[in-house]
């Protein structure tokens, strides 16, 4: 008893000499440390629900548990924000309007996740079964049960689909709004929620629900929830994101397949073709030698400029941790090449492999470009400057199979079916009084170096708020870089979690 009595005087005039900000950090902390067990009871029961964004059933569920989770939580006008097309996710929308606040904050985060292979999975997990883990597994973690007293340890991870990309995301944002109700903290802030169910099908019919609903959605600043700390684990604040557009390219030969001994050297093999063309994209050093490709990027402003110099370099690190040896760029960081636009394979298809391999030459090989665009990039005209280029070799383009009056006519075919729902990047300023702000909260957070990214390598639609809304917004991460996300075996560090929960609630209480 007096052991208690001692430590609970001791945080007590701790708590007193403390900045304000000092004792929220540690007010919300204890709450973390106290409701560990229900926090992560209730999150296990969100993973078991399967959450591919081609589902509108399993969608239908997740959007009614995160109602749940809201109304829980005393959140206010609770409603789902619906696209006029039938069976699209909806937006889970919630407010909290506080008296005399006057600034207001919307924090996003997406409910939907990535397709899943449950054949690629580790053995003995199954994408919608959370199982808990003393580590990860490629470092040795064993699977536990869920503790019964609700005593984890940081290190631990959750493993399931969404753990991380991004229901980590609502789950610490909810979960800051509950530390700050149940610890008497009132938020010095308007705050909306805004959970999108199309993130990962590339946000579709998000244009429509922001101009369907621009005056409920009216802010100062949208807080982004989603992606991963940086590599160094250091916590990072991302300032914009790459955009993004794909292509599909298919290479035609011959009518029908052929034997390699009586045709080889003779008839065109489409796979060579299109490795050919590929080859012609890019030089030696990672450059791409599409015309144009570099000519329309908006610079790095000089405080951004400054602040991707004091990133900390992790090329080292993540090439052993990925096991390869060079960088495909080059003289350039990792943290450098991302600022810039990329041309990369999704995938090739031509013929079959392994124990299917045959001597043939193939009719056809397919391939799916991904184009990351930054600030100045337009993502139809990204597209059209590769078309172009495949047209400088010789190709005639299509958008169809060819007839047999154009196999005739043309000796160098391919149908390029261009991506229809592209989206551009978006940057917001450092140097705004906002971001200021939300700079040193999240500094205050930790004793460590807070990471400033220009930018982040992945894609979210943030391009569409600022051009439907004039929104500002700004990524806070709270997801463990070697989450896996999209991939088989993600997860989510208890850590990462629970610490993402304090520093959305310091977020909330923005002043």
């Amino acid at each position: 008893m007096h052991k208690i009595f001692a430590f609970v005087l001791s945080y007590l005039l701790i708590s007193q000499s403390l900045p304000a900000q000092s004792q929220e950090k540690m007010i919300l902390q204890k709450f973390t440390e106290e409701n560990t067990g229900s926090i992560i009871d209730e999150y296990a029961r969100f993973l078991y629900l399967p959450n591919v964004a081609s589902d509108p059933s399993g969608q239908q569920k997740n959007a009614a548990f995160i109602m749940e989770m809201m109304k829980k939580r005393g959140i206010q006008n609770i409603q789902l924000l619906n696209a006029s097309t039938a069976n699209v996710p909806p937006v889970v929308y919630g407010e909290v309007m506080v008296p005399g606040a006057t600034q207001t904050l919307i924090f996003y985060a997406h409910y939907d996740g990535q397709p899943v292979n449950p054949a690629q999975w580790a053995p003995g997990l199954e994408p919608f079964v959370p199982k808990l883990f003393t580590n990860a597994i490629d470092k040795g973690g064993t699977n536990i049960p869920f503790p019964a007293d609700g005593s984890y340890q940081y290190d631990w991870r959750i493993y399931a689909r969404g753990a991380a990309d991004d229901k980590a995301g609502i789950g610490a944002i909810l979960n800051a709004y509950d530390a700050l109700i149940k610890k008497g903290l009132t938020p010095g802030c308007n705050l909306k929620f805004f959970f999108e169910g199309e993130e990962e099908a590339g946000s579709p019919h998000l244009h429509e629900i922001l101009e369907k609903h621009q005056s409920l959605l009216q802010s100062d600043l949208w807080i982004i929830c989603d992606g991963p700390i940086h590599q160094s684990g250091k916590k990072q604040i991302v300032f914009g994101a790459r955009g993004d557009t794909h292509l599909d390219l298919t290479v035609y030969a011959s009518k029908r397949p052929l034997h390699s001994g009586h045709y080889g050297n003779w008839a065109p093999n489409p796979a060579l073709m299109l490795a050919q063309l590929l080859a012609s994209m890019k030089d030696e050093n990672g450059q791409v030698t599409i015309k144009g490709f570099y000519d329309d990027v908006t610079p790095l402003s000089a405080t951004e400029q400054k602040a991707l110099k004091e990133v900390p370099s992790v090329d080292e690190q993540m090439k052993k941790e990925l096991g390869i040896t060079e960088n495909e760029m080059e003289g350039l960081s990792l943290n450098e090449s991302i600022n810039l636009p990329s041309l990369n394979i999704n995938g090739m298809q031509s013929g079959n492999v392994g124990k299917m391999a045959s001597n043939q030459i193939p009719t056809y090989a397919i391939a799916v470009l991904d184009l990351r665009l930054v600030l100045g990039n337009d993502w139809k005209r990204q597209q059209q400057k590769v078309i172009n280029h495949i047209s400088s070799k010789g190709y005639h383009v299509i958008d169809h199979d060819p007839t047999d009056e154009e196999r005739n006519q043309y000796a160098k075919l391919i149908k390029v079916v261009p991506g229809a729902d592209g989206v551009n990047a978006q940057r917001t300023s450092m140097d705004l009084p906002i971001i200021q702000k939300v700079i040193a909260i999240v500094k205050s957070t930790t004793k460590e170096q807070v990471v400033l990214q220009p930018t982040m390598g992945g894609t979210l639609p943030l391009f569409v708020f600022e051009q439907v809304l004039k929104a500002k917004t700004v990524t806070i991460p709270v997801a463990n870089h070697d989450n896996n996300q999209h991939a088989e075996n993600e997860n989510i560090r208890m850590g990462n979690l629970l610490d993402g929960i304090v520093t959305m609630g310091l977020l909330m209480l923005f002043r």
